[in-house]
């Protein structure tokens, strides 16, 4: 299943440096994006570097019946697995019932609406590497925002469900405006774990909205997928990462692998590959925990603070 065994073997140092990562953004299956591993495979995958937590995630479905189902599998998995839902059109958008059944079985996550966001399906209009899969899924446009401009009674709810529950928030593939205001109406609303997902890749977030996202205490996530060289887009220098680490700073900034598609490279691997390019660059080991250990565990509820 690795590739690892063709790869030259990670130093102790690094070794070190990564024990304890928890993988914000795992794209193990089910799914109808086709996907090289499931939530089991992608459990063992993670012991390889002594992963503390996978948080596992699908556009369209809610992830946390999936490890319910698969409980078996997993009961002697080595690297606890967690689950979310994400509000897109297949389970009903930005749903507040889709939000409380998830948080009731277990749910650590809630994903502001991704591919059914009016800035993904923009995005789409030109090759922006994003996965496509076959068959017509009749999604529409799911939005935190009423035909006012305010946000809905809706998202209020949802947002009131995950400050109860003290679960992660993240805003999804938003627009900067519908951003700023469902992340205003979280921190409104109490709720503390909040992440802005790749702001370069498909959301190109405006800076505004990122500096009042931190000021609502969020934490800015970056991508191990984006700088792999064996993942066809967008494939950007390490420095750019670097660059990214010394704006936001890294106590406030997450990294992840966004993997598991199928003819991507395995996250493990990428963590491999990109956590030592990191090191090599001048970042420091303390700062590379911050990001791939402290921060995630904090927003993935393992931690009080980050």
């Amino acid at each position: 299943m690795s590739d690892v065994a063709s790869a030259a073997a990670p130093s102790p140092a690094l070794l070190k440096v990564l024990d304890g990562t928890v993988d914000l953004h795992c794209h193990s299956g089910p799914s109808p994006f086709p996907r090289r591993i499931d939530h089991v495979d992608a459990s063992y995958e993670g012991a390889r570097i002594g992963m503390r937590a996978i948080l596992c995630k699908s556009h369209h479905h809610s992830t946390v019946m999936d490890l319910l189902a698969m409980k078996k599998s997993l009961a002697d998995a080595p690297t606890p697995m967690y689950g979310g839902v994400a509000l897109n059109t297949e389970v009903g958008g930005v749903n507040p019932s889709a939000v409380a059944l998830a948080i009731s079985m277990g749910g650590r996550a809630v994903w502001g609406p991704t591919v059914s966001a009016a800035q993904h399906v923009a995005a789409h209009t030109h090759d922006d590497g994003f996965p496509t899969q076959g068959g017509d899924l009749h999604e529409k446009i799911e939005s935190v925002l009423g035909p006012d401009g305010d946000i809905t009674a809706e998202t209020d709810t949802v947002t009131r469900l995950v400050a109860e529950a003290d679960i992660m928030l993240t805003g999804g593939h938003l627009d900067g405006d519908s951003l700023r205001a469902f992340f205003a109406n979280a921190h409104a609303n109490g709720v503390k774990r909040l992440l802005l997902h790749h702001p370069d890749f498909i959301v190109d977030t405006p800076e505004a909205t990122i500096e009042e996202a931190l000021g609502y205490g969020a934490f800015v996530e970056h991508e191990l997928a984006m700088y792999h060289p064996d993942v066809s887009a967008p494939r950007w220098p390490i420095t750019r990462l670097v660059d990214w680490i010394e704006k936001i700073g890294p106590e406030r900034t997450v990294i992840d692998s966004d993997l598991g598609q199928q003819g991507n490279p395995l996250p493990v691997d990428a963590y491999l590959l990109i956590i030592q390019q990191l090191l090599d660059h001048g970042v420091s080991e303390k700062a590379v925990r911050q990001m791939i250990s402290r921060n995630t565990a904090y927003l993935l509820g393992l931690e009080e603070t980050p």
